[in-house]
Order: structure tokens, then sequence, then C-alpha cells
């Protein structure tokens, strides 16, 4: 072998041990001082290799648990509720524990359950509960399964919860459904599902039929008017909060009349499950609409992939609305009869009774009365940012709630600095809360 050719390789010999050292080197100083980057995704991992979160109901909240034994034992009350369902309409209606829905019921997979019911009402009900398997003596079905719970009278209702799942609650009968008696009722299983959720929301949909100036709904009526989630109507609905990145689970429970297919914006989610509970991974597929009808339930999962907020509603063109039949008490609005000037009083009018000032409406143009079916969505922008100011508004764009209506919220998927500002703040106001609740209960 020539001198030249054995320096050759004695050459690239050196050159290759020095790049392994190198490369060794890098890896060393890469293992000890991890970049910015690497520190967020590992922090990320740890918090998700933890529980599941739980669920949060916005606009409800949680039913409060004691525990006798291992038996978890919950007290809801049937009683009359006033129900705010937008700043300027208030509902007298029918609900538990003071709120319709009523307050979340939250369990683990195989709880001892005991719930007992006290009726306020002026008439008897009972309760069932949907979905669940429970014996027949509690399946809550009037003189089948039991004597009905006459006004004054408390019953108790006791049972192992052996399914997980998305389930609810309500009184079994027709009309006591639609004037509101109805609340969900979450079965969290042994182990979480893989792929966790990092935020988890529950929604139950409604409709109500109110004839103007009345504020009792029609529950032999068929027109329903007012739509809401969670017991109310968009702007009032509070936005629910997701970390950009996050993985977030949305619930929605339907016992009304109508199905009403819901629509996530500039996202696709999979349906991971039903009123049954969960669904094999086989069977999951994209989507961003999900039809949630007449006593079910449909839960829906999706990567928090994209900053922004997006719009979550019911499709249905007369669900994405209120009311616009008795905005001003004794008097009727009929939309076809607007005119620029009209809308802008009558708006003003509502504005003035409600408490915010009313922003003028989007442009129209000069000859707009003279087009045949003018006018449609013209004048129907109520913009009342100042009423809803909560955490989960904070930052939103100026007059952002001008075309938020009906069965309608957002989900505000956040970046990290942001997401963390908006939750120190419900912090905030949670303490706040509490310090008023003690200082009137002191």
């Amino acid at each position: 072998m020539s001198e030249s050719r054995r320096s050759f390789f004695r050459n690239a010999a050196v050159v290759g041990a020095g790049l392994m050292t190198w490369a060794e080197g890098l890896r060393a100083q890469k293992s000890a001082k991890p970049d910015a980057n690497e520190r967020t995704n590992r922090a990320r991992a740890k918090e998700r290799a933890g529980p599941s979160a739980r669920m949060e109901s916005p606009d409800i909240g949680d039913l409060p648990v004691t525990m006798d034994g291992d038996t978890k034992v919950f007290h809801l009350i049937a009683e009359p509720v006033k129900r705010k369902i937008v700043p300027w309409k208030t509902l007298d209606i029918w609900g538990y524990n003071g709120s319709s829905p009523g307050p979340t019921i939250q369990v683990q997979q195989g709880d001892r359950v005991r719930i007992e019911l006290e009726n306020r009402l002026p008439e008897s009900t009972t309760m069932h509960w949907h979905g669940l398997e429970v014996p027949v003596e509690q399946d809550g079905v009037p003189y089948i399964s039991q004597k009905p719970i006459a006004p004054g009278e408390t019953y108790a209702y006791e049972f192992t919860v052996h399914q997980e799942g998305t389930f609810f609650y309500h009184a079994h009968s027709a009309m006591q459904e639609m004037i509101g008696l109805i609340g969900m009722f979450i079965a969290h299983p042994r182990a979480d599902h893989a792929p966790r959720v990092d935020h988890d929301y529950g929604i139950v949909l409604q409709e109500w039929a109110v004839l103007p100036n009345s504020s009792v709904p029609n529950t032999a009526g068929m027109e329903f008017n007012w739509l809401t989630f969670n017991g109310v109507a968009a702007p009032l609905t509070t936005p629910l909060i997701a970390r950009l990145g996050s993985r977030v689970r949305l619930r929605f429970v339907n016992l009304g009349m109508d199905h009403h297919p819901i629509h996530l914006h500039g996202n696709q989610f999979v349906i991971t499950g039903t009123e049954g509970g969960r669904a094999p991974e086989s069977t999951w597929f994209p989507g961003n609409t999900v039809l949630v009808g007449v006593a079910q339930s449909r839960v829906v999962e999706f990567e928090a992939k994209y900053p922004g907020a997006w719009m979550i509603h019911c499709h249905l063109p007369h669900h994405m609305m209120n009311s616009m039949m008795d905005l001003l008490r004794d008097r009727q609005i009929m939309t076809a009869d607007q005119t620029e000037p009209t809308a802008l009083s009558q708006m003003q009018a509502l504005a003035a009774r409600a408490g915010f000032e009313h922003q003028h409406p989007s442009p129209v143009s000069r000859d707009a009365e003279k087009i045949p079916g003018f006018p449609q969505d013209a004048f129907m922008e109520m913009g009342m940012d100042e009423l809803l100011q909560k955490p989960e508004t904070h930052d939103l764009p100026k007059n952002w709630s001008a075309g938020m209506m009906g069965m309608m919220t957002m989900v505000r998927v956040l970046p990290e600095k942001e997401f963390n500002e908006i939750a120190e703040m419900k912090k905030s106001q949670a303490h706040s809360e509490e310090d008023i609740h003690e200082l009137h209960h002191s």
C-alpha cells in the first residue's frame, strides 16, 4: 500500500473519531441543558401523564356530594326557579337546586350513590336516570317503578354505577321535562381513556316555547322560539377556554323536541361516545358537525391546534337566533316591517331597558328598502359587551357579542400566556364568590 493511501485512511480515522466525539459531546450537552422548547414539551408531557380533566358545565355547576360510609350522597331539590336566559329576559321555569338545567352529578365508575330527591313542586314528580342500568325499582317511572313523590316528600334513589359515560337525569313526565327538569349525570371511567383530555366540557341543549309578553314556557306548544345552551342563550353563554395544543372533549345532551346539528368552526373532531358510553376507536371518523337527536348524548374530541375564538352552534337557521317578537314588552317587532330609523329606535329602547349601549348595526345600502326580501339579518345585531364581562370574555374584539344569538357559544383556543391569564382571573373570581357566599351565610 502506498504512503499516500496509508495517510488517507489514517486521516479518515482521525476525522471519524473526531466527529464521533463531537456528536457525543452535543448529545451530552443537549441532555444536560435542554432548550426552552424541549423543557416546555417535557413539562406538558408530564402534565398530560396525570388524570384527565374534571368535566365543567359552564353556567350550571356541580351538585355537592357528602359521604355516608362508602356511599356518595347527593341531595336534589325539585322546585320552581327563575332563569335569566338573556340579559333582558327571565323565564319562570322548574329546575333543581335553583338551576335549570339542574346541577351536574359527577361520579366514578363503580361508585355506590344515593340521590335524595326532595319535591318542592306544586305537583308530584319522579326521577329517571337516562342511560343508566339500575334496578327497576330505581328507574323512576310513576306507578310502574314507584309511587309518585308527592309535594313536600323526599324519596331516596340508591344504586351502584357500573357504567361510564355521559348520562342525564330528568323527571319522567313529558311536560315537566319541557319546563326544565333535567341535569347531566357524568360517570367517569375507572381508568382514563386514551388519549387523555386536558379540557372537558358538558352542554345541555334545550328549547322553549314562550309566547310574547310571557315568562312561562308553553309546554304544550310546538313553536320553539328560545334556544339555550346550559340554560342560557348567546350572548350570555360562557365561552369555553382551551390551551393551544391541548385535547378537548365536548359532551352534548339533548332532551327537547328538536334535533340539533351542532357545528364547530375551524376544527375537525371525532365522535367518541354516546348515551351508551365510550365508542370503540375503530368507529371514530372526522367531522365538524354532529347530530344530537332527542334523548341522546354525543361526545366529541379534538386537538386544539388553531388559536382563535371558534364558534359552536346548532346549524338549524332558526336556532341561531332568539325570539324577535317580544323585545319591547307590550309591542311585537315584525322584522319585515323594519327600516333603519325604526330599527335603531326599537333596539335603543331595548338597550335602555336592559342597560347597555346599542351599537349601530352593520351598513346597508341606501336603496335597501326597495329590494324584495329586505331586511333579513340587517338590524338584528345586538352588541352588549359591557353586560357580559367575565374572565372567559376577556380581550375579545369590540362588539363581539353583536352576532351571538340563540343556541351558540365559542371555544377560545389560547396560547400559554393568554390561557394562564384567564385561568388566574377565573380563580380570583371563584375566590370572590366564595367570600360573598361566606359573608351571606355567616
